[in-house]
């Protein structure tokens, strides 16, 4: 078996540390499709494995990287052959099981989505676990009623990965787009993926003072939860929706029900780790279509394996803009 490059952590006295190592293929995990990994790429969650947070991982030595793509190199899965190009996001893949920061990673063929036509393999990490959800938050609130012609449709951590793609893709479906930041110096970088407002996010984190405010928002994307979220639901219009997809706020929700009641709201769930194959297939398709991929390309770095534990700290200061792709063919 080969040796194979990748970002390992070990625990030591209940401290993570990453390094990067050489490791043999025959340590990868059991899995019917072995690919050659050729982009990774850092969401929120690659911060907090990277950084030993959340107990999220149990067990190590571990390779992180909870999304990848790549090509197919072995397969004893009828719906792969050596040569198919697929992509990963999801199902504790990084967590649970050895993920995407190494050359080869090996997996369950039902875990692997074969690549959209037109889409790289690179775009597809630019992507992400970040960007899939921002996709299937719109999917969650188109399904509910959203329509352009209802009104403004506010974005929570509007210059992260899953935020930049939402504005992103709402702005190209046509879609008044509110940008909340607290970052002034992003609002030429969000205008520029096509916000055409913005809110301090300040004004969202206080707690709500009423248990309704004006009807604003005719939907909303949220990737803060805690206040940010319990704030928003008081300012969203009759029957309209608000998606929570993150946590970067925190864990709680200091709300009451008087939204639901009085106006008819919608809270809605957004899971991207167990999304059902049907569901991951159709958001790929819709990305592919309607994220405009120049403002993919302007909203994306490039990094070597080596940057990421310094990135990962980065990330959990709210410090990393856009998205950041990960080359694992050096």
């Amino acid at each position: 078996m080969a040796e194979v490059k990748a970002l390992l952590l070990r625990e030591t006295e209940g401290k993570v540390r990453a390094a990067i190592e050489r490791i043999d293929e025959s340590a990868l995990p059991p899995g019917d499709v072995t690919v050659a990994v050729e982009y990774s790429t850092l969401n929120y969650k690659d911060g907090l494995i990277l950084n030993g947070l959340g107990r999220l991982v149990r067990t190590y030595p571990h390779v992180p990287g909870i999304d990848f793509a790549g090509i197919v190199e072995r397969s004893e899965s009828p719906a792969f052959k050596p040569g198919d190009k697929v992509v990963l996001t999801g199902w504790r893949v990084g967590e649970v099981q050895w993920g995407g920061y190494a050359g080869k990673a090996r997996v369950k063929a039902g875990q692997l989505v074969k690549l959209p036509e037109g889409l790289s393999a690179k775009r597809a990490m630019a992507i992400g676990t970040a960007g899939f959800t921002a996709m299937l938050a719109v999917m969650a609130l188109e399904e509910h009623g959203l329509a352009p012609a209802k009104g403004e449709v506010l974005v929570t951590g509007a210059a992260g990965g899953l935020g930049s793609v939402a504005v992103a893709v709402l702005a190209k479906l046509g879609y008044r787009v509110i940008a909340a930041t607290g970052r002034p110096d992003q609002h030429d970088y969000l205008s520029s993926l096509g916000a055409a407002g913005f809110i301090d996010r300040a004004e969202l984190a206080k707690p709500p003072s009423r248990p309704l405010d004006a009807e604003r928002w005719a939907g909303a994307i949220d990737a803060v939860g805690s206040t940010t979220l319990a704030t928003l639901l008081t300012q969203l219009k009759y029957g309209a929706s608000a998606a929570s997809c993150g946590l970067a706020g925190g864990n709680d929700l200091p709300a009451t029900v008087i939204p639901f009641l009085l106006r008819g709201v919608s809270l809605l769930g957004i899971d991207s780790v167990m999304c059902p194959i049907e569901r991951r297939q159709v958001a790929w398709s819709r990305l592919t279509r309607d994220l405009p991929m120049e403002k993919l390309d302007a909203l994306t770095e490039t990094v070597p394996l080596e940057a990421l534990p310094a990135l990962g700290q980065k990330i959990l200061k709210g410090g990393v803009r856009g998205r950041i792709v990960v080359d694992l063919r050096a």
